[in-house]
């Protein structure tokens, strides 16, 4: 079995040295450990990590393939990691340059993906905080991602903790749409396209992987905007993709419905904790975002590159 773990990365140095040495310490005791590649795809047009991987090569495990992508945006790096992988891959995995795998984080998707016979296996984030958090995103818990049982089927992934059979891939010339190249987004779009498709995606909790999260990430402006992309792509896709106009009069009215709910919340929240007032205004952003889908409005998340 030949798997491809697949990364790209853009001006965080110091997270992926953290993510290559967290890939060089993966194990394998209850399956054969299969033969890995590393596709690394460098979207800095300066090509800022070559140094780096021929300082990584004599100590690194696993083989290791870069390229630069000078195409700036992440639908176009990724879609350069795809085309690196090699063409004989049985899988892809998927995993960020913030991102610190657990010893047996691949071992556990793979092991998720035999069991259910799954076509995409998605794991779980845990967050780190590189320095000291407000009391209120610890009340909120926003960066708690939901949990589910391994095995149960999700309607969506993501690649921050992917595993994808490679023949889905391949079947595809771009797999990653390059309209979210800076608006973030696309994985989710071509996962729910899958789901819909009939493939089957299912979740793995013990495949953890540890995101570090910087200060300028846990700021009220950077979580209201992400709730307000993240229902911006979700709309869109549901737009494009059950097109009918029923749907997009549920859109219209779910948007409407979440900014009223926020509204009526938030003038009460406003002399209780920031958690409380986070509460009401998520509500109007997710709102916001929804109409935004609805008539064109983009929202460039990932023009800001927030260093780990």
């Amino acid at each position: 079995m030949l798997v491809t773990i697949c990364v790209i990365t853009y001006q965080r140095p110091e997270g992926l040295k953290r993510l290559m040495h967290g890939l060089n310490q993966l194990t394998f005791d209850r399956i054969p450990q299969p033969q890995i590649r590393v596709a690394l795809v460098d979207n800095d047009a300066t090509g800022s990590v070559g140094d780096f991987c021929e300082q990584w090569r004599s100590s690194f495990q696993w083989h290791l393939d870069w390229v630069t992508e000078s195409q700036r945006g992440i639908s176009y790096a990724r879609n350069r990691a795809i085309a690196t992988a090699d063409p004989s891959s049985d899988f892809i995995a998927f995993i960020d340059d913030d991102e610190v795998p657990d010893p047996t984080w691949l071992e556990e998707l793979l092991l998720v993906q035999s069991t259910y016979n799954a076509d995409v296996v998605h794991g779980r984030v845990v967050p780190h905080f590189q320095d000291k958090v407000p009391a209120w995103v610890v009340k909120g818990k926003f960066f708690e991602p939901r949990r589910y049982p391994t095995g149960h089927s999700l309607e969506a992934a993501y690649t921050n903790n992917a595993l994808v059979r490679a023949t889905l891939l391949r079947q595809q010339d771009k797999v990653f749409d390059e309209r979210f190249a800076l608006t973030g987004g696309e994985d989710s779009y071509f996962f729910r396209t899958l789901r819909h498709q009939g493939h089957r995606l299912v979740w793995a909790d013990e495949a953890v992987v540890c995101e570090w999260i910087p200060p300028s990430r846990t700021t009220m402006k950077w979580i209201l905007l992400r709730a307000y992309r993240g229902c911006l792509s979700y709309t869109l896709w549901e737009k494009e993709t059950l097109v009918s106009v029923k749907v997009r009069t549920v859109a219209v009215l779910k948007a409407i419905a979440q900014i009223a709910l926020g509204l009526v919340l938030l003038l009460p929240s406003l002399v209780l904790e920031r958690h409380i007032l986070m509460r009401a205004l998520l509500n109007i952003y997710k709102g916001a975002g929804r109409l935004s889908a609805l008539i064109g409005v983009t929202y460039q998340e990932y023009k800001t590159v927030h260093g780990v």
